[in-house]
This record gives C-alpha cells, sequence and structure tokens, in this order.
C-alpha cells in the first residue's frame, strides 16, 4: 500500500503535467490564431490595390461601430496588431511598406480598398457621426432645443428647463417646448445640467470625424499632408484652362466641332464690318453703310455751315433740329458768356472741308 504522503506527491505531479500539456496546447493554439491573422493580412492586401490607414484617437467605442458600417460599402476594414500587420506586409515585401508601419502609431483602423488614394481621402473626410455632447466641453457649433413633445414628464426637469431660459408648457402630461430657441452659441462651454438634457432629447450636436493618417497605394506611400486636395481651386483651373484653349482655337482657326460655331460668328462679324466700311452695299451691310454715310455728311454740313452761316443745307436742319432736342437746356449764365470767348473760336479751314467731302464721296 502507498503512503498518503506519497499519493499526495503523485496527484501533485499529474496535475502539473496536465497543466503543463494545457498551456502548450494553449500556445499552439495562441499560435495558430496569429499565423491565420497574418495570413488573412496578406489576402487582403493581395486582393486590393490600396490600404488606407484611419486613426481612431477620439472616436467613442458606440460610434465606431457606425463607422465601420459606413465604411463597408467602399473595402474590406479591419484592426490588427501592429506587429501582425508588420509581420504580414514584410512577408509579401510590399514596397512602401516599411514606411507604412511607421504609421502604426496608437489605435488604428485599416481599410483595404481599391479606391484611388484620393479618392479614399474624399470618402473618409464625409465620414461624420454625430454623439452626445460631454460637460466641461466647448459647443462646436449653435445647439438648438426643437419646439414640439419632450417624452420628459413633469417635475425636477421644468428648473433645467427655466434654468436654460427654455419656454415650455405642460401638454398630454408631458413637458413641451413652445419655441425653438438657441440653447448654447459656438464655443460656449456646455453646462452638466445642458449635457444631462440633450441625451434625454436624444439631440447629438458633436462631431466625430476620422482622420487618415497615411495611404498605401500600389506600393507608393502617401502621406496625409498630400491628401488634401482643393477640389474648388482644382475646378477654377480646369474651367480656366478650357476657357484658354477655346480662345486659342478660336483664334487659331481651328475646324474643331466644340469651336466651328464660334468661329464661323466671328467670320461673319469680321466681313460684315470691312464690307461696311469699305462701302460695300449688301442686305446685311446697306443699313450700316447707309448710317454711316448719313453720319458724315451731317459732320460735313457742320463745318460748311460754320465756315459759311448762309448756306441753306437740307441735312443740316436735321442736324440743328436733333441737337436741339438732345441737348439740355443751359443755364442763363452759360449763355451770357462773353464776346471774347466767340472770337477766340477756331474758323474751319478749307482744307478740313476738302477732307470732309473726300471721305463722304469716297
Amino acid at each position: 500500500m502507498m503512503k498518503g504522503s506519497t499519493k499526495s506527491r503523485l496527484f501533485k505531479l499529474m496535475a502539473a503535467l496536465e497543466e503543463g500539456r494545457t498551456g502548450r496546447k494553449a500556445v499552439r493554439k495562441s499560435i495558430k490564431e496569429k499565423e491565420a491573422l497574418i495570413s488573412e493580412i496578406k489576402s487582403l492586401a493581395t486582393k486590393y490595390n490600396v490600404i488606407g490607414l484611419i486613426g481612431l484617437e477620439g472616436v467613442p467605442s458606440r460610434e465606431f461601430s457606425e463607422i465601420k458600417k459606413t465604411l463597408r460599402k467602399y473595402g474590406e476594414v479591419r484592426m490588427f496588431r501592429e506587429t501582425l500587420v508588420k509581420k504580414a506586409l514584410e512577408e509579401l515585401r510590399l514596397p512602401g511598406a516599411e514606411e507604412f508601419v511607421r504609421c502604426l502609431t496608437g489605435s488604428n483602423l485599416l481599410i483595404f480598398t481599391n479606391l484611388n488614394a484620393f479618392m479614399l481621402a474624399n470618402v473618409v473626410e464625409r465620414v461624420v457621426i454625430l454623439r452626445y455632447v460631454k460637460p466641461g466641453e466647448k459647443a462646436p457649433s449653435d445647439i438648438y432645443v426643437p419646439e414640439g413633445p419632450t417624452g420628459i414628464p413633469p417635475g425636477p426637469m421644468m428648473s433645467v428647463f427655466g434654468k436654460l431660459k427654455l419656454r415650455t408648457m405642460v401638454k398630454e402630461g408631458i413637458i413641451w417646448v413652445a419655441k425653438e430657441s438657441k440653447v448654447a452659441s459656438v464655443g460656449d462651454v456646455v453646462s452638466p445640467e445642458l449635457a444631462s438634457l440633450l441625451r434625454r432629447l436624444e439631440i447629438k450636436a458633436c462631431p466625430v470625424r476620422l482622420a487618415l493618417k497615411a495611404v498605401l497605394d500600389n506600393g507608393v506611400l502617401i502621406p496625409k499632408e498630400r491628401l488634401k486636395l482643393d477640389l474648388e481651386g482644382f475646378r477654377n483651373e480646369l474651367l480656366s484652362a478650357i476657357h484658354t484653349g477655346r480662345t486659342l482655337a478660336v483664334g487659331a482657326l481651328l475646324p474643331l466641332p466644340e469651336v466651328l460655331p464660334e468661329i464661323l460668328s466671328s467670320a461673319y462679324l469680321r466681313a460684315t464690318l470691312l464690307a461696311s466700311e469699305a462701302g460695300y452695299l449688301t442686305r446685311e451691310t446697306a443699313s450700316i453703310v447707309l448710317r454711316s454715310a448719313v453720319c458724315k455728311a451731317q459732320t460735313l454740313a457742320n463745318l460748311l455751315m460754320q465756315k459759311q452761316p448762309g448756306l441753306d443745307l437740307p441735312v443740316v436742319v436735321q442736324a440743328v433740329t436733333q441737337e436741339v432736342v438732345q441737348r439740355p437746356q443751359e443755364p442763363r449764365e452759360m449763355k451770357e458768356a462773353p464776346e471774347a470767348e466767340e472770337e477766340e473760336r477756331k474758323e474751319v479751314s478749307e482744307e478740313e472741308i476738302a477732307e470732309g467731302i473726300s471721305s463722304l464721296f469716297g
């Protein structure tokens, strides 16, 4: 028979051996899990062309699930340990992987996608999730409480509404806000009472935005500084380039479908002006040529009348009549100008009259 002390040592030895077997099994299981995760990272990195690294600092866990749900429309969204990502990228020997791994600091989210880096940056920038404002935080924008039922029964909360200067009334056994009111302006520190009321009214006023730290696009690492695009500036530059190109094409008379109507219109206008200047009568230029001739005739008649006041020219009568109608009445002081100014007027020379006649009759 075995003594009691010997039995006790035997049982302890058997327990230790069993514990060792269990520990080794746990180690083997952990190693297999890590290998499976590394294999999954390698598979995703091979399947997709772009790997985006999103920082999760300041993102609450409640909003995190909603963010993942939004981003899943554009690719695979996963969280991995830094060491596993580093190991997988090193085994794949991807270009730029070493610099990408250096950005894996803090809490991060990986998105594997086929969007190019700048489209991914635009998508991440547009992902905004609202959360409740915490006491002591500054209001990110003006906060309003809408008009209508609050679902809160009357009681101690009435004093909170009064403290926040909200007009209320009791209706149907609950508190109603009588009129939409602003309870905080941008930059104001949110009090505990206001934060509690906004939570009870389910008003989320603080936006949660994501930060894209880096993108590995087909082996090219693009840091966050180079991912920001001025889309409005790019649009303006593109429109300016299109306008300049059209102007050059019209000036060079390039027979392109986009500018051909403008070229024909410009050519027609130039031909009409040239024919009018040359006095060439057509259906299109007749009115312009005649108006120009009448204008020159009136100018010549005025010159002749200044030289010979006794001439009775019909054109002069028309010109003078129009001048009388159009010219406003001069004040009396101007009519009583001294005769010295009349004598200082220059007489029209015969050479000027001859030039006028030659310009009128070609």
